[in-house]
């Protein structure tokens, strides 16, 4: 199983430490949030260096639908209701600047960057999409209802945001790191204060920025309370149809379409890892259906951390942890959220200030809805009688016959059948 990505792109290697070191700033996970941080840190002439167990871009980052967009599902209207008037209007500037520095970065970069509309639509709920585009008009944003989508579904209308993109990430994160202090195969085991122990050697530093997908230092943040992880999966088709924008379901149970060249990547399936779900079989039904003369040419998965408010974490750890960063819980939406990170994390750093960074503090309120769903789902699953425990926090694995995966419905963590871990946050190899 390769995506689209990983089987399109000409690789870099990038050695392993060999010694131990001192730096100003470490960073923990070579995806893309970790990636462009140490791009602008190496701009603003700031020493680093970034560390990744595996190779870099081998999770998440090369699996997902690469839609670079502000909006965010229905997310503007829900973020009105939580977050109020002040923090909604932060979080569309603070997004639409990370679209615009995709923008700029992507002109230089041969990467398939294509401008397209995005439409985010329902099937039986046009209230919900007149909700959104009176919440958007209340913070500055027009957006458009569109109906008649070309799309084989029946649809009550979509919001449209109108100049979005999308292109192929690896190509574009691939040109980024050329030149980037990066180290590949650099396990951390573990943080003692500010060193970090890795298995090629011990990493001393003034600032740690953590962008491993889901954070795994434990004792500081409890975000093992404040994000969920959830799988969603795609299919490649050839002659299939060119729909000629990006699309997705407001309904999590739905569907999402865009093109690549001739391939229409069609994604669903979705459920919270360590749950049951439609994975690549609906996919594969629904193509069988409409597409009767597609052929699959590609098929993935990927894992999303999910907040508890559509809102990111990206800043400090926590607050007792001044010199300790981490960014998480892009809820789908990794490809501005990690520009936004990298953005947001390495101004922290350098002692700037930012206009976004109280919308986006790890530190807000927790006391929503789905925090009590999250603990929950853990209680229910620490009690669970199973012989395969997670290492993370001790929950009950569940065998997932889809990907031949054990898998944690608390916090994510999922393994092989041999035990080698392929999603974190348990913090082995």
């Amino acid at each position: 199983m390769k995506s689209l990505w990983n089987a399109t792109v000409c690789r870099q290697n990038f050695p392993s430490l060999k010694s131990d070191m001192k730096t100003d700033v470490l960073i923990i996970g070579g995806g893309i949030a970790g990636i462009l941080t140490a791009y602008f840190l190496q701009e603003n002439g700031v020493p680093y260096i970034l560390v990744e167990k595996d190779r870099i871009c081998s999770g998440t980052t090369g699996n997902t639908t690469a839609k670079i967009t502000f909006q965010h599902g229905l997310a503007y209207h829900k973020i009105l209701r939580s977050s109020g008037l002040e923090k909604t209007e932060m979080y569309l500037q603070a997004n639409r600047s990370a679209f615009e520095k995709y923008a700029e970065l992507c002109n230089k970069i041969d990467c398939g960057y294509e401008i397209k509309n995005n439409y985010v639509y329902s099937v039986n709920d046009r209230q919900k999409l007149e909700n959104e585009i009176n919440a958007l008009s209340k913070i500055g944003y027009h957006a458009i209802f569109a109906e008649n989508l070309q799309l084989p579904v029946n649809a009550a209308g979509a919001v449209c945001f109108e100049n979005q993109a999308q292109f192929h990430p690896l190509k574009f994160l691939f040109s980024i790191a050329k030149g980037l202090k990066i180290y590949e195969h650099t396990f951390v085991q573990e943080m003692i204060g500010a060193t970090a122990v890795t298995n090629c050697g011990k990493i001393n530093a003034d600032n740690v920025i953590i962008t491993t997908h889901f954070p795994f230092i434990n004792k500081h943040g409890s975000y093992f309370l404040k994000l969920y992880q959830s799988r969603s999966y795609v299919i490649g088709l050839k002659h299939a149809q060119n729909v000629d924008g990006m699309y997705v379901d407001e309904c999590k149970k739905g569907f999402s379409f865009r093109n690549y060249g001739d391939l229409l990547l069609l994604g669903g399936g979705g459920h919270r890892t360590g749950k049951s779900g439609g994975n690549w079989d609906e996919l594969r039904r629904f193509a069988e259906k409409n597409y009767p003369n597609a052929a699959e040419k590609y098929y993935w998965a990927a894992q999303d951390c999910m907040s508890l408010d559509s809102i990111p974490y990206i800043g400090k750890y926590s607050k007792n942890t001044p010199n300790l960063f981490t960014a998480s819980g892009f809820n789908k939406w990794g490809m501005t959220g990690a520009m936004l990170s990298a953005m947001l994390l390495s101004d922290m750093v350098c002692g700037k200030h930012s206009d976004f960074a109280e919308a986006f503090s790890p530190s807000r309120s927790i006391f929503k809805p789905q925090l009590f769903i999250n603990g929950f789902e853990a209680a229910k699953n620490l009690l669970t009688p199973s012989k395969k425990r997670c290492p993370h926090l001790g929950c009950a694995l569940k065998w997932n016959p889809a990907e031949h995966s054990w898998d944690c419905a608390c916090h994510g963590s999922r393994f092989d059948e041999s035990g080698k871990t392929l999603d974190n946050p348990a913090n082995t190899v």
